[in-house]
């Protein structure tokens, strides 16, 4: 009853702090997978999703006061897929996958949405791992490896020197824990998404792999903020 009281509030137009503090109780509670049973609806998924602005294609992340809501339900939204396996039936059918992969699009070249870009990632990360379709609506209909092999090059700051040549410069400073975590999490999703990849059929394909690893070749390179950041990004 009480996470169900929750999302009533979030369903209401109300102040973004109230969304925060209601979002972090839900995040906390979500961790119980009795508590999710009677709460993890269509209905409910939906409320999550418009506030982690994945509901629409068009809307651009303009509004820096939101950002907090969108990641509090970006996290709720991993503690319940990762908990219950009917939010993961859910979000074949709600297309939860390509709305990610179009939220991981509006934060490119964007200040300030590292902890969005992260939390996005990991709900791709969970997604692939724990549903088999998704796995290969990512690989086939939304090109996830381009998406996430872009993410992790925004995240890695590549620069180019040649078309799969990656500049090395030595006395680059480390990256920063938000850096290094985002980097992190679309390692986790790439190697799910490109799991069955045994075949390379076509030139795009090649290009596409010769591309990654370039950038898997710049991340062995590269250092955390930490001597353990830095071994568990390798």
């Amino acid at each position: 009853k009480l996470c169900e009281g929750i999302l009533n509030i979030l369903e209401k137009d109300t102040k973004t702090s109230c969304q925060v503090a209601c979002l972090e109780a839900l995040r906390i509670l979500s961790r119980d997978k009795k508590v999710l049973v009677p709460v993890t609806t269509k209905r409910n998924m939906q409320i999550l999703m418009k506030l982690a602005k994945l509901d629409t294609v068009e809307d651009p992340l303009d509004r820096v006061s939101e950002f907090p809501v969108i990641v509090e339900a970006l996290k709720c939204l991993c503690n319940i897929i990762f908990n219950s396996s009917v939010a993961q039936k859910l979000s074949l059918e709600l297309n939860l996958a390509a709305m990610l992969c179009n939220l991981l699009q509006k934060c490119k070249d964007r200040q300030l949405v590292d902890d969005i870009k992260c939390f996005d990632l990991r709900l791709l990360f969970l997604l692939s791992l724990l549903h088999t379709d998704i796995r290969a609506q990512l690989r086939q209909e939304l090109q996830g490896v381009q998406v996430l092999t872009q993410a992790l090059e925004s995240s890695l700051s590549v620069r180019w020197t040649e078309e799969y040549k990656a500049a090395e410069d030595r006395d680059r400073p480390p990256l920063s824990l938000q850096e290094t975590d985002c980097a992190i999490e679309a390692l986790k999703a790439l190697f799910n998404v490109t799991l069955d990849s045994w075949n390379v059929h076509s030139k795009n394909e090649s290009h596409q792999f010769r591309y990654m690893a370039a950038i898997l070749r710049h991340c062995l390179l590269t250092t955390g903020p930490t001597e353990e950041k830095t071994e568990e990004l390798h």
